[in-house]
Parts: C-alpha cells; structure tokens; sequence
C-alpha cells in the first residue's frame, strides 16, 4: 500500500494509477486517510454510481432493517407467490 500525503501529492492522476494493481494509493490529511485509489475488477458504473448514492444506501438500510424487526421470507414462499415451481429458476 502507497500512502501519499495530499499536501506532497504532486504527481499527476496517471501516474498514481499507474501501479495500481500492485498496490492501493491511500491519500491522508494530517495522516489520516481521506481518500483511496484501488482497482475496480467486475464493476459497472450502475454498482458504482448506486454505492456511493445516499438514497439508495438509505434504502437498502430501511430495507435492512424492516427484514431484522419482521422476518423475511423463504425461496420456497417467494417461488409460490410468483406462481413458480420449485425447479423454476430465475
């Protein structure tokens, strides 16, 4: 791991990236890490753009959090309500 501090990162963006697969480039403030350059491997721009969306975050935790308190429910119940046999696949 590359630990570059922001106020001496003079080089460009290519550069930094040049290596990545090496190594991740982990950039700190007063050394504390505030931003991180890795590579991306079987990632579209959707997962992306969606991973770092705070409404869509906030969703998956509402969603999360509803199936703690109440319970979900099973393939098989799932499979049924759709109409499916259980040899159906999706």
């Amino acid at each position: 791991m590359k630990i570059v501090e922001i106020g001496q990162a003079n080089a460009t963006l290519a550069e930094y990236t040049s290596d990545l697969a090496e190594e991740p480039v982990i950039i700190t403030s007063n050394g504390q890490p505030i931003a991180a350059l890795i590579t991306l491997e079987n990632v579209d721009m959707e997962t992306i753009s969606l991973s770092t969306n705070p409404q869509f975050i906030e969703l998956i935790e509402r969603s999360r959090e509803r199936r703690r308190a109440e319970g979900g429910i099973s393939s098989t119940e799932m499979r049924r309500r759709l109409g499916l046999s259980n040899e159906d696949s999706f």
